[in-house]
């Protein structure tokens, strides 16, 4: 997926087509909410024969490459971003936002960089909280299973 992100032709979307740069951004958000769901689903339900974990972890992965995609091709607008240039800071400034440290060292400073930087957060709270709970629940069922499938004497 990294290398995806890395050899992506970004330089298709932009301000000389912004609505089918946020149309397509919109788009990639809304199936991996979707996709996010129905694995959460997965999980809640005790569904078995899935892999919920690992498809759990690749849309969490997509998300962060959706969201410097996004803010790749938005930093290409004059007045949007302070600091942010290739595709490196891009990725950068979405772990640090997601991971809410903010150096300071690249801002949003236009309008849309600035509501595209809450919809990351508020994204993040709702979307990525969810599936980083249903992938600890997964991994916290795999382990009490396990965990009682060994003899008693293992246990000890």
């Amino acid at each position: 997926m990294v290398t995806l992100f890395f050899l992506a032709p970004l330089h298709l979307l932009g301000p000389h087509r912004p609505v089918v740069s946020w149309l397509a951004f919109a788009a990639g958000l809304l199936l991996v909410a979707v996709l996010l769901l129905v694995q959460l689903r997965y999980v809640l339900t005790g569904r078995g024969g899935t892999r919920p974990g690992w498809v759990i972890a690749g849309l969490m992965c997509l998300t962060v490459l959706l969201f410097a995609s996004a803010y790749f091709v938005l930093a290409r607008q004059p007045g949007e971003f302070t600091g942010l240039r290739t595709r490196v800071d891009a990725l950068y400034f979405t772990v640090v936002t997601l991971a809410t440290v903010g150096y300071g060292d690249i801002t949003p400073t236009g309008q849309s960089a600035r509501v595209l930087t809450i919809l990351q957060i508020l994204y993040s709270f709702v979307f990525l909280t969810a599936g980083a709970t249903a992938l600890t629940r997964q991994l916290r069922r795999r382990f009490l299973r396990h965990d009682r499938a060994r003899p008693a004497r293992e246990r000890e």
